[in-house]
């Protein structure tokens, strides 16, 4: 670990003593959008998955290179000195050069090439929903990091009020105790309640500390004075029906299901392929000379040229076995879309009932965090004037520490249920939450390693030929864009 990497999560650790700084300063804060956008553009998750779907792009160019020619180029030359032993004085000597030039052009491969082309592109559009899931899951653990600093921050600001507040009724109860007021017994109740509210500040602060580090660790730099988190709703479903048709439209699993589908079934129509005849065309020039050096201009030439037919007749039973196999990855990833479909309906169903869940509680808890408050103080007057309680004042604190409790936790179960829908939906994107930055776009690379050098003129007419015989196979563009949710 580098040094500024561990002075980084020390001072996560060590700005818990800075809080009451942090709680009242700076008139700049730091917004939920500027979290996503610094996770969005340096996240190493989220950075390595962009660099494997470069990658991924790649193989595009290489399935294409079956329908392109390959040409080399080769040179020798040679030298041998054989001793006679018959007494001759000459020793005879050898040498030769030469040199060929020879080019081969794929014709026709029994669909063989353009069902790999096929499967490349599918395997490319997997790898772009695989990137929006990953993008999701990172902007979901922002979020998440984010609603819980913010909490933390809240429940350490209630355990230091408290802490504050119940040292002052400790102090009233023994100068009360003093005069004979109340007995020993108000003075220890006091006590207790108020070395449980030390413990409790404890536990906030190294609360505080752990969603400080988690925030670093997914945005790249710790927090700050973070201003409250922007409302959802804009995004959010009106219904769950809603969400249920988004998810099956724009899922990133349910969408890489599908082209993980439609890559297996190119790969099992390229294992057929291998039963059809290949045809190739092949020419070469070749130079020979019986010597090199100032020899060379003594030289022959030759000119070759061929056309190549490979039929397999026999293979061992090696096809048959790989085109079973492959049928049968086919099938799995047929009832693997199922799976994906499901999977996401059952996430979109809970996180749908824990938001209405979590609204419910919010509702309910600021109603109980207003009512406590008015009880609170009611107890705390009447105590004043002999009507209660130590104890009962005590109580009625606790009950309103505990609400407001309460309501900070329900607004963080609220937030994250919502985020957690719109990653089922498939809007969970740093377009529709940081739309001032710049987003990234993966069709760029495709279309600029697909138009890259090697590319010949009659390379489009070879794939529709190589089409010719074989099955119907879905083959999606190679630019094609990458789903959205409506």
């Amino acid at each position: 670990m580098s040094k500024s990497r561990r002075a980084g999560l020390l001072a996560a650790v060590c700005s818990v003593g800075l809080l009451a700084g942090l709680f009242s300063a700076p008139a700049h804060a730091e917004t939920l959008a500027d979290a996503i956008a610094l996770a969005y553009q340096t996240n190493p998750t989220l950075q390595g998955q962009r660099a494997s779907q470069r990658a991924l792009d790649e193989s595009v160019v290489q399935a294409r290179g079956g329908l392109r020619p390959s040409i080399s180029l080769s040179g020798d030359a040679s030298w041998s000195d054989r001793e006679v032993t018959d007494g001759d004085a000459n020793t005879p000597t050898s040498r030769s050069s030469g040199a060929g030039l020879s080019v081969s052009q794929p014709l026709y491969t029994g669909g063989r090439v353009s069902s790999g082309i096929s499967a490349a592109r599918a395997d490319v559009l997997t790898g772009r929903e695989g990137l929006r899931g990953v993008e999701a899951q990172v902007l979901q653990t922002v979020i998440t990091a984010y609603v819980d600093v913010r909490r933390d921050q809240e429940r350490l600001r209630i355990a230091t009020d408290n802490v504050a507040v119940l040292q002052r009724q400790l102090d009233e109860a023994r100068a009360r105790f003093e005069v004979g007021e109340i007995t020993r017994t108000d003075v220890a109740q006091a006590e207790a309640r108020f070395a449980g509210a030390r413990a409790s500040f404890s536990s906030a602060q190294a609360q505080l500390a752990i969603s400080r580090a988690s925030y670093a660790a997914v945005v790249g730099q710790n927090p700050g004075d973070l201003a409250p988190e922007p409302s959802l709703e804009g995004l959010l479903p009106t219904t769950v029906d809603e969400a249920f048709v988004a998810a099956e439209e724009a899922n990133p699993q349910v969408l890489a299901a599908e082209y993980g589908e439609r890559a297996s079934a190119a790969r099992l129509a390229a294992t057929r392929a291998e039963r059809r005849p290949t045809v190739s065309a092949s020419g070469g020039i070749g130079y020979n000379s019986p010597g090199f050096g100032g020899q060379f201009e003594n030289y022959s030439d030759s000119v070759s040229g061929s056309v190549t037919v490979r039929m397999p007749i026999f293979t061992g039973g090696l096809i048959n076995s790989s085109v079973r196999a492959a049928t049968e990855r086919n099938r799995a990833d047929q009832l693997g879309i199922e799976e994906a479909r499901r999977t996401a309906l059952r996430t979109v169903s809970q996180a749908w009932n824990s938001l209405v869940g979590a609204r419910a509680n919010l509702i309910a808890n600021e109603e109980q965090v207003r009512a406590t408050r008015i009880a609170f103080e009611g107890v705390r007057q009447e105590a004043q004037v002999g009507l209660r309680t130590t104890l009962d004042v005590l109580n009625a604190e606790q009950e309103l520490r505990n609400a407001e409790l309460a309501m900070i936790n329900a607004r963080r179960d609220e937030y994250v249920a919502s985020a957690i829908l719109l990653a089922a939906m498939g809007k969970l994107e740093a377009r529709y939450l940081t739309p001032d930055v710049p987003i990234y776009d993966p069709v760029l690379n495709a279309t600029r390693v697909n138009a890259s050098w090697g590319w010949v003129p009659w390379e489009p007419v070879l794939e529709v030929v190589d089409r010719v015989g074989g099955p119907e196979i879905s083959s999606p563009p190679a630019d094609a864009p990458v789903a959205t949710a409506k």
